[in-house]
């Protein structure tokens, strides 16, 4: 059995940024799959339960209304090991491409004051599990860290030894 792509990064030396995790053809189309890194795997504690919802619904919502990226946009979501997000996109895409994006949504995460769409019982598997503060501390955690300050080692996946 062929391992999984994702499976044969080297998690001891990946940073947290925003690597292209796959480009698959869907349709005769690119769409490319990206690893919104926000902790660094087996050296930080994971995304806290409420908080990587909370995300979830806030950026997913935040994306579907971009202007510039929402026709684009095809799936927003968190990764089993709580470390991060996957997004994927309508396109042949790089990292860098969406840098800037990326610095909207978590901004937005982390000034957001309200109530979390979708985050009612007729809406939500789970309503009960959310977090706002911690989501908006881990965004602009994010956000201040790494986004603003983003480099060619935030961007591209540690070279396989």
């Amino acid at each position: 059995m062929n391992k999984i792509p994702s499976f044969t990064i080297n998690h001891e030396q990946l940073l947290r940024g925003i690597y292209v995790s796959r480009k698959d053809t869907v349709g005769g189309e690119t769409v490319t799959t990206f690893d919104i890194r926000m902790k660094e795997p087996n050296r930080e504690p994971v995304l806290h339960n409420g908080a990587i919802h909370t995300i979830e619904h806030l950026a997913a919502t935040y994306l579907r209304n971009d202007d510039e990226w929402k026709d684009r946009v095809i799936y927003w979501g968190p990764m089993g090991c709580l470390t991060g997000n996957y997004l994927i996109l309508r396109g042949d895409l790089e990292s860098k491409d969406i840098v800037e994006l990326m610095q909207r949504t978590f901004r937005f995460v982390a000034e957001y004051r309200g109530e979390i769409p979708g985050a009612a019982p007729m809406d939500c598997g789970n309503y009960l599990l959310h977090d706002l503060p911690m989501a908006r501390y881990e965004s602009a955690k994010y956000l201040h860290e790494v986004l603003e300050h983003v480099s060619e080692a935030n961007l591209n996946y540690p070279a396989k030894e």
